[in-house]
C-alpha cells in the first residue's frame, strides 16, 4: 500500500486560485520567490530540455508594462474595454512572475510536449505560492501574446513567449469555492 500524503492530498482537493485583482502587500521577498521558484521549475520536463525561464516583475515595471499595453491596445484601434482590463491587470498587481515558454531545438523532443512543461511550471509555481501561504492566480490576456508586448516589454526572442503571469501578494478576501466539473460527465472508464 503506498503512503499517502494526507496534507497534500487535503491541498490539492481544497486548492483555490485568489483573484488577482484582491492581492495586495507584503509580497514574496526574495527568499521566498527563490524557493517557490525552486518548487515551480520542479516539473516534467521530457529530455531535460527546461523549456522555459521566469521574469519577475515588480512595482514600477508593472506599471510601465501597464502603458506600454495601453500604447499598444489604441494603436491597434481595440476596444477601451479590452485595454483598460488588461492595463487594469498590470496596474494593479505588486509581483507577478511571466513563465517564459523557450521553445528550443530538438529532434526527440515535439514543441507541444515543451508548451506542456511550460504550462506545468505555471501550475507547479501558483501551487507553491499557495501551499506557502500566499494568494496567486495565473493570469494571461490578448496583451501577454502580443509580439510587441513580448519583445518590447519583455524582450523575448523568437522562440519565446509568455506561458502565463502568476501574480503572488497577501490574500485581502478569501473567494468562494466555485463549481468544480462533474467526474461523471468527463471521465469515461473502459
Amino acid at each position: 500500500m503506498p503512503s499517502r500524503n494526507e496534507k497534500v492530498m487535503h491541498f490539492l482537493l481544497n486548492r483555490r486560485s485568489r483573484p488577482a485583482k484582491t492581492l495586495s502587500k507584503p509580497i514574496p521577498n526574495k527568499d521566498d520567490l527563490i524557493e517557490l521558484l525552486s518548487a515551480g521549475a520542479r516539473t516534467p520536463d521530457h529530455g531535460k530540455l527546461v523549456p522555459w525561464r521566469f521574469i519577475v516583475l515588480q512595482g514600477e515595471t508593472l506599471s510601465k508594462l501597464g502603458k506600454l499595453v495601453e500604447k499598444i491596445g489604441v494603436k491597434e484601434s481595440m476596444p477601451e474595454d479590452k485595454i483598460a482590463k488588461a492595463k487594469k491587470q498590470l496596474d494593479d498587481g505588486h509581483l507577478a512572475v511571466a513563465v517564459i515558454e523557450v521553445q528550443k531545438e530538438s529532434e526527440k523532443i515535439p514543441s507541444i510536449e515543451q508548451t506542456y512543461s511550460a504550462g506545468a511550471v505555471c501550475l507547479s509555481l501558483l501551487n507553491a505560492a499557495l501551499a506557502a501561504g500566499w494568494g496567486a492566480n495565473w493570469l494571461t490576456g490578448w496583451h501577454v501574446y502580443n509580439k510587441e508586448f513580448e519583445k518590447s516589454g519583455l524582450g523575448l526572442g523568437d522562440n519565446e513567449t509568455v506561458a502565463g503571469l502568476i501574480y503572488m501578494g497577501t490574500e485581502s478576501i478569501a473567494p468562494p469555492d466555485r463549481p468544480r466539473p462533474n467526474l461523471d460527465e468527463i471521465v469515461e472508464w473502459r
